[in-house]
């Protein structure tokens, strides 16, 4: 006598229960069954494996596996359940021509290779996104590209996995793929510059999202990256979008990476002064300003002579560079600064001019001499003389 296997025993149990109160009571208790276990103490079970990404990952596909077991095997027994039983083993006895069951068995390879690409997609996203939160070095932008990427190579591979099961001849589709991939390269030369150079900004990170940044003449803050275009707001509140290829062969200037931006503001003294205490006053003034760090220090230089006065460099630095930091901390120390020289008596001088004759030539003079209402004597003798 042959002994009765669990299958042919779940399956006796399963067809027992024949009045409708007793399938529905079944039905129910199973259903609360494969929830509970399946999404309540599962994952709870699995959660304490989770020490590392790898087994985080791994934990999480197992996991998925057993839920679709279970999903699998209450379909199974409520078919069973409702007296579906017949219907399953005919429809099993009706496959049994080798074709039809390799038929088969091609069509479910291929649903589960799909479905395993899937999980491991979803998946793959929460490793990434878990890389992410644990590597300060991966931005949001990074993060995407980085899935999106793994992902199309991963559902690539299972297409490829598809095809090879039905037998399909995949030298000839590749054959047609590079020619196509010829065609499609001088066709849209350009895209594919921005696209490849979309992915290089992503992970050379020259920039990222909110830096102040000059690209090329154009200058604003970075409020967009993608693989084909960066996009600046200017300072005029115009929004300039730069094709990532044009971004990758012009000089970049990221005021905002360092965290800190060095000004330079010139202001001039007389002559007559001393450069090494407008030096101290400027430096004294500059400091006294709550826009401008004390670290580094403010610093001043004498930069130059010029036409009509010594000109001095100013250098302090702010934090957390934006344009309108910028321009604050200069009105600041331009107010400052002026004064502190006018308390000081130190003086900003006009722009002057020296005339002098050449001595060869026996200079030149001046005829008359102005009177109060700014004309010279002669023009107002003459002018008297008319009367």
């Amino acid at each position: 006598m042959l002994q009765a296997t669990p299958v042919d025993a779940a399956r006796s149990f399963l067809t027992g229960f024949e009045t409708l109160g007793a399938r529905l009571g079944v039905t129910a208790l199973l259903l609360v069954v494969v929830a509970g276990f399946g999404w309540l103490v599962l994952p709870r079970l699995i959660q304490g494996v989770q020490d590392s990404a790898l087994q985080w990952a791994v934990s999480g596909a197992i996991l998925r596996a057993a839920q679709l077991s279970l999903l699998v095997g209450s379909g199974l027994s409520l078919l069973y359940l409702w007296g579906f039983g017949p219907t399953l083993a005919a429809l099993s006895e009706e496959v049994t021509n080798d074709s039809e069951l390799q038929t088969l068995g091609r069509a479910l390879g291929s649903v589960v290779v799909f479905f395993a690409a899937y999980a491991v997609a979803r998946y793959l996203s929460n490793v990434v996104a878990n890389l992410s939160r644990h590597a300060d070095w991966l931005t949001d932008h990074q993060e995407e590209i980085l899935l999106r990427t793994a992902q199309l190579f991963l559902f690539g591979f299972a297409g490829i996995v598809i095809l090879g099961i039905w037998d399909t001849n995949l030298g000839g589709l590749l054959v047609g793929a590079g020619f196509l991939g010829i065609v499609v390269g001088f066709a849209a030369r350009q895209t594919l510059g921005s696209l490849i150079a979309g992915f290089v900004l992503m992970f050379s990170r020259p920039f990222t999202i909110g830096d102040w940044v000059e690209i090329g003449g154009e200058e604003g803050i970075v409020t967009d990256i993608t693989i084909f275009h960066t996009r600046l707001e200017n300072f005029d509140g115009e929004f300039v979008i730069i094709p990532n290829d044009r971004v990758s062969d012009r000089p970049i200037t990221n005021r905002s990476q360092k965290g800190l931006l060095r000004i330079r503001v010139d202001v001039s003294v007389d002559y007559g002064t001393d450069p090494d205490r407008a030096k101290e006053v400027a430096i004294e003034a500059i400091s006294n300003c709550t826009e401008v760090v004390d670290a580094p220090p403010p610093q001043v230089f004498p930069k130059e002579f010029g036409d009509s006065a010594v000109v001095l460099e100013m250098r302090f630095w702010i934090d957390h560079p934006t344009p309108p930091r910028k321009w604050k901390a200069i009105s600041a120390v331009v107010s400052a600064v002026k004064t502190a020289f006018d308390e000081e008596g130190i003086k900003i001088p006009f722009p002057q001019r020296e005339l002098s004759g050449r001595a060869e030539t026996g200079g030149f003079d001046v005829r008359g001499q102005v009177g109060s209402n700014g004309d010279s004597e002669d023009a107002q003798a003459e002018a008297r003389g008319n009367d």
